[in-house]
C-alpha cells in the first residue's frame, strides 16, 4: 500500500518568491519585488526547496529557470495567487459598498415612487452588486425583516410586531388617487363625487391593505356604504388589464397611478378629479437593530432617503 503524499504548506510570501523568480529570471529582482533582501530571498528559496524537497530552479547564464517540478510548483502557485489576489479585491469592494448582495423590500407607492431610481444609482456605480427587491405588503415584510431574510423594508408599522426590535426613520404618507381607461365615463368630469362612484366597478387590493381601508373610509365619511361590486386583487399587471377593459376604477398610490399615465408606459389610462384628496398612514425605512447592515446594504439605504427627499421636494414645488 503506497504511502499517502504529505502536505505541503506555503505561505504567501513563499508563493510570491518564486512566481517573481520566475518571471523576472534573477533573484535580485525577484527580491526588490517582494521588497526584501537578496540574502533574505535566498534564505526563503533554499526553506521553500527544502519544504519541496525537490530544486526549483536552476541557475543558468542567462539567469534562474524552473525545473519540472518547479514548473509544477509555479503553475499551482499562480493559480493561488490569483485567487488571494481575487478575494482581497472581492473584500475591498464590499468594503466599499460596491459588491456583495442585499434583499430589501417596500408597498407598492415607494418601491416604484422612488426605490427604482436608488437602484438605479446604485447599480450606475456598482454593476456587480447583487440587488433583489420584493414588494409586499406591510404584514409581509415585517416577517420576513424580523426573520433576518430582509436588509431592510419600506413598509408600515402593525401592532403584532414590536417596534423595539427596529430602527425606525419615518419617510412619506401616501396619496390615494382613483384610476380609470381613458375613455371611462367620468374621465371628462370637471369633478367626480364618490356618490357617483359607488355603483360603478371597483378593483381593489385585498382586505386589510391601507389604500382600500382608506377608500372605503372615505365613502363612509360621506354617509356611503362601501361598493358592492369589488374585486379583490394585489396584482398590479392584472388591475392594469381589468381597467383597459371595463369601466371599473381602482385606487392606487399617487406614485403608480403617475407612472403609468406618464410616458414611456402611457397605458391609456386616466386620474378621476375628486374634489379632496385621501390620505394613507404614513410607512417607514425599517431595518433590525440587531443586525448591522453591509456596506452595500448602507449605500442602497442612503440612496432610497435622497431620493424619497428629492421626491418630497418636487411635490412641494
Amino acid at each position: 500500500m503506497s504511502k499517502p503524499p504529505s502536505r505541503l504548506m506555503l505561505k504567501p510570501a513563499q508563493l510570491r518568491l518564486i512566481h517573481e523568480i520566475a518571471r523576472h529570471g534573477q533573484l535580485q529582482m525577484a527580491a526588490e519585488s517582494c521588497a526584501m533582501t537578496q540574502p533574505a530571498a535566498s534564505r526563503m528559496l533554499a526553506e521553500i526547496e527544502r519544504l519541496v524537497d525537490a530544486r526549483l530552479f536552476l541557475r543558468q547564464p542567462k539567469g534562474m529557470e524552473p525545473t519540472e517540478i518547479g514548473q509544477t510548483v509555479l503553475r499551482r502557485a499562480r493559480v493561488i495567487l490569483r485567487e488571494m489576489f481575487s478575494m482581497a479585491t472581492d473584500v475591498q469592494e464590499m468594503q466599499g459598498g460596491i459588491a456583495g448582495s442585499v434583499r430589501v423590500g417596500a408597498v407598492t407607492g415607494p418601491a416604484v415612487g422612488y426605490l427604482v431610481s436608488a437602484i438605479r444609482e446604485i447599480k450606475a456605480q456598482a454593476p456587480e452588486a447583487d440587488i433583489t427587491v420584493d414588494v409586499l405588503p406591510s404584514r409581509d415584510l415585517l416577517t420576513h425583516l424580523a426573520a433576518g431574510d430582509m436588509d431592510f423594508v419600506l413598509a408600515r408599522i402593525l401592532p403584532e410586531f414590536d417596534s423595539r426590535d427596529f430602527n425606525i426613520l419615518p419617510m412619506r404618507d401616501e396619496k390615494v388617487s382613483f384610476l380609470a381607461r381613458a375613455s371611462h365615463p367620468l374621465s371628462r368630469a370637471a369633478s367626480v363625487t364618490l356618490t357617483e362612484l359607488i355603483d360603478y366597478e371597483w378593483i381593489m387590493q385585498q382586505r386589510g391593505a391601507p389604500i382600500r381601508e382608506a377608500t372605503l373610509a372615505a365613502f363612509a365619511s360621506v354617509g356611503l356604504p362601501d361598493p358592492r361590486n369589488i374585486v379583490s386583487s394585489p396584482s398590479l399587471l392584472l388591475t392594469i388589464a381589468y381597467l383597459a377593459q371595463s369601466d371599473a376604477v381602482s385606487a392606487m398610490s399617487d406614485e403608480v397611478a403617475q407612472l403609468l399615465l406618464r410616458p414611456p408606459i402611457s397605458a391609456g389610462l386616466t386620474t378621476l378629479p375628486m374634489p379632496h384628496e385621501i390620505r394613507v398612514s404614513p410607512y417607514y425605512l425599517l431595518s433590525l437593530r440587531r443586525r448591522p447592515l453591509s456596506p452595500l446594504a448602507l449605500r442602497l439605504r442612503d440612496s432610497v432617503i435622497r431620493h424619497s427627499k428629492l421626491l418630497t421636494r418636487n411635490d412641494m414645488v
